[in-house]
């Protein structure tokens, strides 16, 4: 029996837009959605997009099947084996190739412009984990479980989890889930912290489209800017932190946005936003 044709990556990672809300989809779920690195460039590729889309107000992240992603696909393509065996690594080639790869994943999400939802349905695991906890709301299934997978294969954590594990739980928590790279399931999750809700896994996609297209009828540039001072709020003093806000606070009332928000208060009804 022959094998099923290699998808394309448009197809692996797709990419659909209605309202105001661009939904990423991992959809290989063969794989449990693992990314290799091209799959991994397209989702850097649209998420940039998206910050510079000013009809793009939300991005969702979900993927289909049990997985919601396991990490980084390593698994050779077909093919491969043909150009022969590569090269030993130099020095500097792996910190290179962490930088450009998982870290530039994790930063495009963090450093996206528009809230980013994460809508887990399943096993978010080493990268895949890291992918959901960059995003600024996250809303896991009931059967969703994230595992810091790195410590059973020998691994030091890549694509950001000792930042953002640190950020979310603590360091002795963070450590706890580094070390022993047990499962936390969804409900666990909530209480850490790592998550916003819980949901059954019938609703996920519904309670998703809910939240993004209340985020898509809010202050588009306001949020942009809010994220940003709550992603440096834990790496910068008291008094830088109060200089960016301030600067924040200017340049957002220079929108239309934060004047139809005024003129709204004053006039006792409802704003009508268009996210400039």
């Amino acid at each position: 029996m022959s094998e099923a044709p290699e998808r394309s990556v448009q197809e692996s990672v797709r990419h659909e837009f209605a309202a105001g809300v661009a939904w990423i989809t991992l959809d290989r779920p063969e794989s449990l959605n693992a990314i290799d690195a091209d799959q991994r460039d397209r989702i850097i590729r649209l998420l940039r997009a998206a910050s510079a889309d000013p009809q793009t107000r939300v991005v969702v992240l979900t993927a289909t099947g049990r997985g919601f992603c396991t990490g980084a696909d390593l698994r050779p393509k077909p093919g491969a084996a043909a150009a022969g065996p590569a090269r030993p690594p130099a020095p500097g080639d792996v910190a290179r190739t962490i930088r450009d790869g998982a870290q530039a994943l994790i930063a495009a999400v963090l450093d996206c412009e528009k809230p980013v939802i994460a809508a887990v349905n399943g096993i978010a695991a080493g990268l895949g984990a890291h992918l959901a906890l960059a995003c600024d709301l996250v809303i896991a299934a009931e059967s969703a479980k994230f595992i810091e997978i790195f410590a059973r294969r020998g691994l030091v954590p890549d694509g950001g989890g000792a930042y953002l594990l640190t950020r979310l739980v603590g360091v002795h928590k963070a450590k706890e889930l580094i070390f022993f790279a047990d499962d936390v399931p969804a409900a666990e999750a909530l209480v850490l912290g790592l998550v916003n809700r819980v949901v059954p896994d019938a609703v996920l996609e519904k309670t998703a489209r809910e939240w993004a297209e209340r985020l898509a009828a809010g202050p588009t540039r306001a949020f942009g800017l809010a994220k940003n001072l709550v992603n440096r709020a834990l790496e910068v003093d008291r008094a830088t932190a109060f200089r960016e806000e301030a600067d924040a606070v200017e340049l957002n009332m220079a929108t239309e946005d934060a004047r139809e928000g005024v003129r709204a208060f004053v006039e006792r009804r409802p704003p009508e936003f268009t996210g400039h």
